[in-house]
């Protein structure tokens, strides 16, 4: 049975709820996976959501800030919800499907804007918080799971617009592609978009500071779709639905898409 699963950093889920009903209508995934929601979990709102078939749900919010959420048309249970490098911040969230599968929720800090944990605090809770993951991962090691969200680094060259202008800049800087390579190695996650994508410039986010985003097309693969060895042979179909950036009101990060036969 083919699950199609969505990971999308939504910027405000009641903010944007016009646009997350419309990719539920046009594009039907069996299961979206939010991010930075931007609420507390009863304020999320679910009624148009389950009009459309989406009647489960696992969350963590807090107001303003923050917030992961799996909306799924499948039956769904919570599994793990865990406060990496102990921030107290709602950036993590799993639920388990009824065939098994767990589904891995992320929203990683971003990190702040300078590349040095010395000055900026947000950088080293950016590292704090992936080693955690790391160290979670090497305890508690997956199986037939799928790890999504927005992981505020673009490992690749070809993830990022201009690889030598980005290698000092937070998401592309090398210290970080090593700490989220480390990540993934820890719980033998296989990144399913470039085994899909194999090669060629790829992003999931543009920054609303370009006036015209499309045409300069400066953007950096931010967000990910990981799943353990023994399922990652049956992920296909990985894409990037870039035109949902130009939507009305959009977010900055546009949805990533893989589909799981399982």
């Amino acid at each position: 049975m083919p699950i199609t699963i969505c990971t999308w950093n939504i910027n405000s889920v009641r903010l944007r709820e016009p646009i997350v009903l419309k990719l539920l209508e046009e594009e039907k995934p069996d299961v979206l996976c939010l991010q930075e929601c931007k609420s507390p979990v009863d304020k999320i709102p679910t009624a148009g959501f389950e009009a459309l078939g989406y009647t489960h749900m696992v969350a963590n919010g807090q107001k303003g800030y923050n917030g992961v959420a799996i909306l799924s048309r499948i039956p769904m249970v919570e599994q793990h919800r865990e406060d990496f490098a102990n921030l107290e911040h709602a950036r993590h969230i799993a639920g388990k499907l009824d065939n098994g599968m767990t589904i891995h929720n992320f929203y990683v800090p971003a990190g702040g804007d300078v590349a040095d944990r010395e000055v900026n605090e947000k950088f080293g809770q950016k590292l704090d918080y992936l080693a955690d993951m790391r160290d979670w991962f090497k305890a508690n090691t997956p199986e037939k799971s799928v790890m999504v969200g927005d992981l505020n680094i673009a490992p690749r060259e070809d993830d990022v617009w201009d690889h030598k202008k980005l290698l000092k800049v937070v998401s592309h800087t090398p210290i970080e592609v090593e700490k989220l390579a480390e990540t993934q190695a820890a719980g033998n996650w296989v990144d399913i978009t470039r085994q899909d994508i194999t090669d060629g410039k790829l992003y999931t986010w543009w920054s609303y500071r370009a006036r015209d985003w499309d045409t300069a097309d400066k953007g950096r693969r931010l967000d990910h779709i990981w799943a353990t060895p023994d399922i990652s042979n049956a992920a296909h179909s990985s894409r990037v639905l870039r035109d949902a950036r130009g939507w009305e009101k959009p977010s900055d990060h546009a949805p990533l898409f893989a589909t799981f036969d399982i």
